[in-house]
C-alpha cells in the first residue's frame, strides 16, 4: 500500500455543512397592481417597496406581520396568469383572532373549517388536507388541523391555518416568538395549561410558575411531551 493509500484510508469523512435556504419571496400574480396594492395594505401588510423602472415594469413587496417571507407583485414580474397563485398559507396562533381581524378590516373571509377525518375527496375547494371542509375549528383544537380562507381581487387563494404545537424537529436552536402577540397567545396557553397543573397538585399556589411557563413555552415550540 502505497503512503497515499494508506492516508485516505485513514482520512476523517466530515460531513459537509448544510447550506441556509430561506425562502423569502412569493411572486403573486395580479391583473390591477394599485388595485393589489390597495387590498394587501388593507390587511395591515408592511409596504417594504413600490419601485417603477419605466413603464413596462413595476414591483410592489409587501410582508405579513411576523412574516420572514415577503410577496411581490407589479407589471412584468411574472408570466403566471393572473389568480393562479393557490394555496398560500399564513400560520397563525389563534385562527379566531385572524379571521376577526380580518373582518374588522372589511375583508371577506370564509368561517372557520377543519377536515373530515380520513376523508379527502370532495367538492370544497382544496386545501392542505383534501376538499371537505367541515363547520368550525377542530374539535380538539390539534395543531396544524383549523383554517379559515380568503382571496385577494384577482383570486389568488390564501389560508390561515393556527398552530400553537410544532410537530417534533420542526424548530431549530432557540425559542423565538414573531410578534408581541404571538408570545401573549403562547402566554394564555401556558396559563391554561398551569391552572390545570395547580388543580393536580391540589389547588396550591406555584411560586416556581414563571420556570414552569418557561418550560412549557419551549417544549410546546420544539414539539416535546407537554407538562403535566
Amino acid at each position: 500500500m502505497t503512503m497515499t493509500e494508506e492516508r485516505n484510508k485513514t482520512m476523517v469523512r466530515v460531513p459537509a455543512l448544510a447550506i441556509d435556504m430561506k425562502l423569502e419571496i412569493v411572486v403573486i400574480p395580479v391583473s390591477d397592481v394599485d388595485r393589489a396594492k390597495a387590498f394587501y395594505a388593507s390587511l395591515g401588510w408592511r409596504l417594504d417597496a413600490d419601485f417603477t423602472a419605466d413603464d413596462d415594469y413595476r414591483v410592489i413587496q409587501f410582508t405579513p406581520p411576523g412574516s420572514g417571507c415577503s410577496v411581490i407583485f407589479g407589471k412584468n414580474v411574472t408570466a403566471a396568469a393572473p389568480g393562479s397563485a393557490q394555496g398560500l398559507y399564513l400560520i397563525v396562533s389563534d385562527i379566531d383572532a385572524a379571521r376577526n381581524d380580518l373582518v374588522r378590516r372589511g375583508v371577506q373571509v370564509s368561517d372557520a373549517f377543519h377536515g373530515a377525518a380520513d376523508a379527502y375527496a370532495g367538492t370544497d375547494e382544496p386545501y392542505l388536507f383534501g376538499r371537505i371542509r367541515v363547520p368550525g375549528p377542530d374539535p380538539k383544537r390539534d395543531s396544524y388541523r383549523s383554517f379559515a380562507s380568503f382571496n385577494d381581487p384577482d383570486g389568488n387563494g390564501w389560508l390561515f391555518q393556527e398552530i400553537t404545537e410544532r410537530l417534533p424537529g420542526r424548530v431549530e436552536g432557540v425559542t423565538t416568538f414573531s410578534s408581541s402577540a404571538d408570545l401573549a397567545s403562547a402566554l394564555r396557553r401556558a396559563g391554561a395549561a398551569h391552572g390545570e397543573h395547580e388543580k393536580r397538585s391540589g389547588g396550591q399556589h406555584d411560586v416556581n410558575w414563571p420556570d414552569w411557563y418557561a418550560e412549557y413555552m419551549v417544549r410546546e415550540q420544539a414539539g416535546k411531551p407537554p407538562l403535566s
